[in-house]
């Protein structure tokens, strides 16, 4: 029996007066890649930031509803935001390592939650790059610039630094966007690896990437949750016109 991980439940968000989600209720399970898909500016990416309350620094933004976590409101009183977005790990389209040591890219989000020891970071970073599939390729580059590595490297150290502080949840914006074929290759298989361990959750503008490496697939379009089912589903019979309309090319 699966387990529900992320439940929302008539969510609405605005920034100013525009209302980008609109009534958006569904259920996430635990150890599962969800994709969402939809043209651009149609609320997935509106949505991913609801979930670790990145809209929160958008002085705009505004959200109704409710998004539960394993049991909590996130946006109830007595949340505390930065244990949220440890749990709650972000990976964006372009690779945007830090401009420090490889090493200290993955440390970072372990020091900042007070680890301090020289033998547990070492395991947290040999971890995390084992992990992201990384580190047979940089074992011996720890102290190099992240900005040195290729495209496709600098995204799985990316990967690499929001699993080390070990969250439930990761969520991807369009992780391969910015990528070759072989390092978006590189990145779906990790992708199928990491859900043994994580609960995944990616938008793309790939149909092809959802329909390889996702277990269920969210449709938006408008702001609106049009259609969410398992993935062979929704690519071989989707019950609403619009979803075939875009899954077959008609508009998108």
């Amino acid at each position: 029996m699966e387990r529900v991980q992320i439940s929302t439940k008539k969510l609405d968000l605005y920034y100013g007066s525009a209302h980008v989600l609109k009534d958006v209720t569904f259920d996430i399970y635990e150890k599962t890649v969800t994709a969402f898909i939809g043209p651009s500016g149609c609320g997935k990416s509106s949505y991913i930031r609801c979930i670790n309350r990145m809209n929160d620094f958008i002085p705009s933004a505004r959200v109704e509803g409710e998004i539960v976590i394993d049991g909590q409101n996130i946006y109830g009183p007595n949340v505390d935001v930065i244990d949220l977005r440890r749990n709650v790990g972000m990976v964006f389209q372009k690779p945007n390592p830090f401009p420090m040591s490889v090493y200290d890219n993955v440390a970072y989000g372990p020091r900042l939650h007070g680890v301090r020891g020289k033998e547990e970071l070492d395991g947290i970073v040999k971890r995390s790059l084992m992990g992201a599939a990384l580190w047979d390729e940089v074992k011996d580059k720890l102290s190099s610039p992240g900005t040195g590595l290729s495209g496709g490297q600098q995204q799985r150290l990316c990967i690499a630094r929001a699993i080390a502080t070990e969250p439930e949840i990761l969520l991807m914006d369009e992780p391969t966007s910015a990528l070759d074929p072989m390092s978006t290759a590189r990145i779906e298989e990790l992708i199928r690896d990491l859900k043994q361990s994580y609960t995944v959750v990616i938008v793309t503008h790939n149909m092809q990437q959802a329909a390889r490496i996702s277990d269920r697939t969210a449709f938006f379009l408008l702001g609106d949750l049009v259609e969410y089912d398992s993935t062979p589903k929704m690519f071989t019979s989707p019950e609403d016109k619009r979803t075939e309309d875009y899954i077959t090319g008609r508009f998108g």
